[in-house]
């Protein structure tokens, strides 16, 4: 839509610039003063001073249209450095979240290792430990009778 705007509006400057230029021609319409520009002496007629004018129009319009286009394609490739940015960032962090619970489950695993160790340390030493009643009450039955005996 904005595409067929913008061709009607120029081929509709285009007309108007024909129609000045053609309009504005010959003896009748001559420039009554003469001017310079930049040190060069404009003469002619009205049309053609007309003509002139819609050149550095063109000319004007066509630099804007590059400055525009220039910075359209900068705003692209900072949208674009902007969106690979935050890719980064969220891969990043995903990376860190996974990181931080491989150490979480590394830490759980060293604790429960030694949780595991400990409790077979306290089994082996109760069970030492109820060893050495067992053999001391055998030696203690043992004993008994033998002091009866005499």
């Amino acid at each position: 839509m904005i595409v067929i705007l913008g061709l009607l509006l120029l081929a509709a400057a285009a007309i108007i610039g024909v129609a000045g230029v053609l309009g504005n021609a010959g003896e009748a319409h001559a420039l009554s003063d003469g001017f310079s520009v930049f040190g060069y002496p404009v003469t002619g007629s009205t049309g053609e001073l007309f003509l002139y004018g819609i050149v550095v129009g063109a000319v004007a319009a066509f630099g804007l249209s590059m400055l525009l286009a220039g910075a359209r394609r900068t705003s692209r490739r900072g949208s674009v450095a902007r969106s690979g940015l935050k890719q980064s960032r969220r891969e990043t962090a995903a990376a860190n979240a996974a990181r931080d619970d491989l150490i979480k489950q590394r830490e759980t695993a060293a604790a429960n290792a030694a949780r595991d160790d400990l409790i077979k340390q306290r089994e082996t030493a109760a069970a030492k430990a109820a060893r050495d009643d067992l053999i001391k009450q055998r030696e203690t039955a043992r004993e008994l009778p033998a002091e009866h005996a005499q």
